[in-house]
This record gives C-alpha cells, sequence and structure tokens, in this order.
C-alpha cells in the first residue's frame, strides 16, 4: 500500500491553494469545494476542513494567495517601468491577466453575488499594501489611489463581461486593455511613471 508524502502545515496549505486556484481557473468558482481541491491533491475532506475551516475559508484564504502572488508581479512591473525598462501597456496586461487569466474576477465576482463579501478582504488588503509601499516620497497619493482603482475596476469588469460586451458592440477583444492603457497615460502628470 502506498503511502502520502507527509508535509508540513504550510506545504499543505500551499498544495490546497495552488490546487484551487487550478480549479478555479479551469472550472470556475463554483468548483472551489473543499472535496474537490482535496481529490486534486490526493488529501481528505477533513484535513482541508482543519487547514481552512469551511468552503468559505478555503476561498477567503485563496483570494490572499492570489492576491499576494499577482500584487508582487505588478510590484515589480511598476519598479521596471520605473526604471525606464516597461510601458504602460505591460503593467495593464499584467492586472488584466491577473483577473482573467488568473482567475481573480471570476472570485471576486463570485463571492459578492453569493454574498461572501468578506472573502475579498485580502485582495483589497493587499492592494491596499501595495499602493502605500510603492509610493515614493512626495508623490501624489490621490492619483496613485485613483489609478489603481480605475485599472483594477476596467480589469474586473474586462474579465466578467469584456469579450461579451467587445463582441456585441463589433470591437477588438484587446479593445478594453487599449482604452484602460490610454487612460492610464492621460492620468499621469508628464513625466511621472506608474
Amino acid at each position: 500500500m502506498a503511502t502520502r508524502k507527509r508535509l508540513s502545515q504550510e506545504d499543505s496549505q500551499r498544495a490546497a491553494l495552488e490546487a484551487a486556484r487550478e480549479l478555479l481557473i479551469e472550472s470556475g468558482p463554483q468548483s472551489l469545494t473543499l472535496k474537490a481541491v482535496a481529490a486534486r491533491i490526493g488529501r481528505t475532506h477533513s484535513n482541508l476542513l482543519h487547514h481552512f475551516g469551511s468552503a468559505a475559508g478555503l476561498q477567503k484564504a485563496l483570494a490572499g494567495f492570489l492576491a499576494t502572488s499577482i500584487c508582487e508581479t505588478i510590484a515589480k512591473a511598476v519598479a521596471k517601468r520605473r526604471a525606464g525598462q516597461g510601458s504602460a501597456r505591460e503593467l495593464v496586461d499584467l492586472i488584466f491577466d491577473a483577473f482573467g487569466r488568473e482567475g481573480a474576477g471570476a472570485l471576486a465576482s463570485w463571492t459578492m453575488v453569493s454574498g461572501n463579501r468578506d472573502t475579498l478582504d485580502p485582495i483589497f488588503d493587499t492592494i491596499h499594501a501595495m499602493v502605500e509601499e510603492l509610493g515614493p516620497e512626495g508623490e501624489d497619493w490621490q492619483r496613485v489611489r485613483e489609478v489603481t482603482m480605475v485599472i483594477v475596476l476596467q480589469a474586473l469588469g474586462d474579465a466578467t463581461i469584456g469579450d461579451s460586451l467587445a463582441q456585441s458592440l463589433d470591437l477588438p477583444r484587446e479593445s478594453a486593455r487599449d482604452l484602460a492603457t490610454r487612460q492610464l497615460i492621460a492620468m499621469l502628470p508628464r513625466g511621472e511613471s506608474v
């Protein structure tokens, strides 16, 4: 009889969150059950219940996991752009991909509709911390917050209805990203970079 490798609590939780992320991307947020995640990683339902307490606890932990990963990537892109090595479009693409391909938009929409707004708290907290950390001394914090809000809302909207809306308006699928890039550039004073 084969024995399962014993994982530390941290490694077990990380494996569960990575599996949950895969399920989210493959099948949508309704697939995020303890049973489905446990099956994906070869663990038991009770093992995941021990780590997360409930499916809602797993979803909240996944929101934090996604937010941390996404914000680390965005922070690197912002630093690269400030060093003159990146473009506004690359930054927009990262944010849109985080909400689209990486599943954050689907998770956010589903949790809001299902009434579990607190599941999104880790996303909001991580975005807030990233904005605070990225701003150099003397930067216009109001503008940084506004730019962040606009781009995140656009990315969320694009992740949820962008494809259908673009089709209905006979616009190329990339139109929302193009508009977000132009808006990002327009919102920054001359010489200032994100």
